[in-house]
């Protein structure tokens, strides 16, 4: 793939100091702190840095996705992550909901259609005025905004890079991003989802749940990274919602018929098998690589991980390069989470320009995957906290429950269940919690201050439930996998 771009010359900066200025142009940029990139993390730790007095600007420039979706300030997460996605998935959910309100005695006309460029316009609509609030806070704040990319000269100084000529040369034949679904202005309609990561299962999720024919292509095992007992509970309970996997096989070709849909051949890992099958759209869900090398960090002295290509930054967040930092995604071994870039950004500017010397805690962040019933965690799964401390120190607590709401509506409630994970020493602390069912978020948001706090299992026990709703279960926990007991908690 090819891009054509228009040159911005750059003037070094004294030390500490990031500089640019514009081609042809005889004025000087001197800046306290340039961020490159207007995500959640850039934009927190601009807009905290100006609180100081600083002088501060962001440049973020987004480069269009094969197909050619483009969008504006504010990250991945505010237009191609947990935004639209949410919004998305909500409107699956009260698909879901007209189901069960027949149930509870409302009569509603059928067929029930949805419609999917009425939700698309409102999403994007939505997104779109958080683009343009983003661009008023900054200039609110006195921070200076370039639609610009960065690029580094030296060590202190920056050249911003505008976009000018064709916009993409040889792009991608078939297929698309996570990025091209949220805005798309038709109905992607029968779409083969490659990959089994949270994005890939949460958007094959609320493909099936407005009524459209998903499938979900992967190699290996889903939600990498995750409790892989709670991974298996969320792709089964999605097959059993009527999304459709294709297990242990690969892509091997992509081919457009004659009538405009495209066939998908793939190969299965143990048999080396071919099938086939049509699809309408085809995403590709397999992960986003860190776009580190237009950077030209080496002349700034930034090392990056050559596996991974992201920035390696110790616990202040600093570069190997002691004035430049880097937090959010580009980061090494750091979570890929708005809330986490957010703190991290706003306490890098505190320890820049304030009197703070607080660090980022990146321990107990809690976290959750959007699919149809919802998987939220905080802390370790089992398997990490197997490996850290021996399956002989730790004691898993677990049970399935039935969610009052499922009962009335005959919900399959096969796959609602918690598990927490402790310490086998006396106290018994919690080192991680996992919870599959409604409102995961909401659930584990609450615990997760627990949690940090250190809580204990004994203490977790002694904590009245608000009744009647799923969060009660959690500490009702009372039985252990080790004793072999059956799990099933009945809701009442």
């Amino acid at each position: 793939m090819a891009a054509l771009w228009g040159a911005w010359r750059c003037f070094r900066s004294q030390p500490g100091l990031c500089r640019i200025g514009r081609a042809l142009s005889s004025g000087k940029s001197e800046y306290d702190l340039l961020v490159i990139g207007g995500g959640s993390g850039g934009l927190a730790c601009a807009k905290e840095a100006s609180q100081f007095g600083k002088k501060v600007a962001v440049l973020d420039f987004v480069d269009p996705s094969p197909k050619g979706t483009k969008w504006g300030l504010g990250g991945t997460c505010v237009n191609v992550g947990c935004i639209p996605k949410k919004l998305m998935h909500q409107a699956a959910l009260l698909g879901g909901s007209l189901k069960d309100a027949q149930r509870y005695g409302w009569n509603i006309s059928h067929p029930v259609n949805h419609d999917w460029s009425t939700m698309a316009k409102a999403v994007q609509n939505y997104v779109k005025s958080l683009n343009w609030g983003h661009r008023v806070q900054l200039q609110d704040k006195k921070v200076k905004y370039f639609n610009l990319k960065g690029r580094f000269v030296d060590a202190h100084t920056i050249c911003g890079l505008a976009k000018g000529g064709k916009e993409i040369a040889g792009a991608q034949e078939y297929g698309i991003t996570s990025d091209d679904l949220f805005w798309l202005k038709k109905s992607p309609g029968k779409t083969l989802v490659v990959g089994a990561s949270y994005v890939a299962l949460e958007c094959a999720g609320f493909l099936t749940g407005l009524g459209l024919n998903a499938t979900v292509m992967r190699r290996s095992i889903p939600l990498r990274g995750f409790d892989q007992q709670m991974a298996a509970f969320v792709t089964d309970y999605m097959e059993a919602y009527g999304t459709r996997f294709l297990k242990k096989c690969s892509p091997t070709k992509v081919k457009k018929t004659e009538h405009g849909r495209l066939r998908v051949t793939w190969k299965y890992a143990d048999s080396g098998k071919e099938k086939s099958d049509e699809f309408d759209t085809v995403m590709w869900a397999v992960g986003r690589a860190p776009d580190t090398q237009t950077l030209n960090l080496e002349v700034a002295g930034v090392k990056t991980n050559p596996a991974t290509g992201k920035i390696v930054v110790d616990a202040r967040e600093a570069t190997s390069s002691s004035h430049i930092y880097a937090i959010g995604d580009i980061t090494e071994g750091r979570p890929e989470l708005t809330p986490t870039a957010i703190a991290a950004g706003k306490l890098l500017a505190r320890r820049l320009f304030g009197q703070c010397t607080d660090l980022m805690d990146y321990d107990n962040v809690p976290t959750t995957v959007f699919t149809p019933l919802e998987y939220g965690c905080v802390g370790l799964s089992e398997e990490e906290a197997t490996g850290r401390f021996g399956p002989d120190h730790i004691e898993v607590y677990h049970a399935f429950y039935k969610p009052l709401e499922f009962t009335v509506a005959e919900r399959d409630a096969a796959k609602c269940y918690i598990k927490m994970v402790c310490s086998r020493e006396k106290e018994q602390r919690i080192l991680g919690l996992h919870f599959i069912g409604p409102n995961a978020g909401e659930v584990i948001q609450g615990f997760a201050l627990g949690i940090r706090c250190g809580a204990t299992y004994s203490q977790l026990m002694k904590t009245v439930g608000i009744h009647p709703t799923c969060a009660e279960e959690v500490v009702k926990l009372h039985i252990t996998k080790r004793s072999g007991a059956d799990p099933t908690v009945t809701g009442c």
